[in-house]
């Protein structure tokens, strides 16, 4: 059992990724494709092209940290962009139902309290 302390954001990268690529080139991706820092506390979800196959990487108080999985058996289901963006920003429990094997569009959210944003 994977125990995370998650960052407040987590990103997914919708287009598929080169699982040979590790810290130096993962975070080039989150740098230069997805526009985001990897040293900023964010985590950053990345899979292959079959979707079988998943990394994260995350900045871990000192240092960059990544974790993979490997799938026996079937994929991963991620979230569709909404527009041309290659990062969709999803909420922890969003991570574990990816991880889980649940398909996020099967799921129906129910309402809750968001804040309103302030100008």
């Amino acid at each position: 059992m994977l125990s995370l302390a998650l960052p407040g954001r987590v990103f997914v990268c919708v287009t598929a990724t080169d699982m040979r690529k590790s810290f130096d080139g993962l975070s080039a991706v989150v740098r230069e494709h997805l526009k985001r820092d990897p040293l900023a506390g964010d985590l950053f979800v990345f899979r292959n092209r079959r979707g079988d196959r998943l990394k994260l990487l995350y900045w871990d108080e000192d240092g960059l940290a990544v974790w993979a999985k490997r799938l026996e058996e079937g994929t991963f289901q991620f979230p569709a962009p909404n527009s041309d963006d290659e990062a969709v920003e999803v909420k922890a429990t969003e991570l574990a139902l990816i991880l889980g094997g649940i398909e996020l569009r099967s799921v129906e959210r129910r309402r809750r309290y968001r804040r309103p944003a302030t100008s």
